[in-house]
């Protein structure tokens, strides 16, 4: 084989290398570009061998060069420093909210049946205390004048519904 044809193909590898390698390594576009220039070197190479070597080269880096690229960063961002430069949280992350908003939730469902006063008018939401924590409330059968005594019924989500207590 000639050596520029073997010349062209390896720097057009070395191309794609250099490319997976500046999505894993910060090095602020360096390798980008010693990619590009890379690349090009070796399609310049490929077209000094032969034509259609030079035009298949050409469209491979086109082709397999967003290719490579877009795959890197896929993976890229499913990676520790991934993850965080783009913000989004870990597995133990995610599973510590989720025990949070269940603990939340029961504490909140534990409401039902407590009663305290309204704060403010109910027309229909206003605010109500109960067990000296002020929360937001809506009345389930209109107005409720402030400082009538009220029973939660229900909780859905962070809607509490309020009853007046007879």
């Amino acid at each position: 084989m000639d050596p520029k044809l073997l010349w062209g193909l390896g720097l057009i590898g070395a191309s794609l290398l250099l490319l997976i390698l500046e999505v894993f390594i910060p090095s602020m576009g360096v390798l980008f570009v010693t990619a590009v220039v890379t690349a090009l070197a070796g399609v310049v190479t490929l077209f000094t061998y032969d034509p259609v070597w030079g035009v298949s080269g050409l469209l491979a880096v086109l082709v397999l060069g967003p290719m490579v690229g877009f795959s890197a960063l896929n993976i890229w961002k499913n990676t520790p420093i991934g993850r965080r430069m783009i913000g989004s949280k870990s597995e133990a992350e995610r599973e510590e909210e989720k025990r949070a908003e269940v603990r939340e939730r029961d504490q909140m469902l534990a409401l039902v049946g407590a009663e305290g006063e309204t704060l403010t008018d109910l027309r229909p939401v206003g605010v109500a205390r109960f067990d000296g924590k002020r929360l937001d409330v809506t009345s389930e059968l209109g107005l409720i004048v402030k400082g009538t005594r009220v029973r939660i019924t229900a909780v859905e989500g962070t809607l509490i519904k309020v009853q007046e207590v007879s």
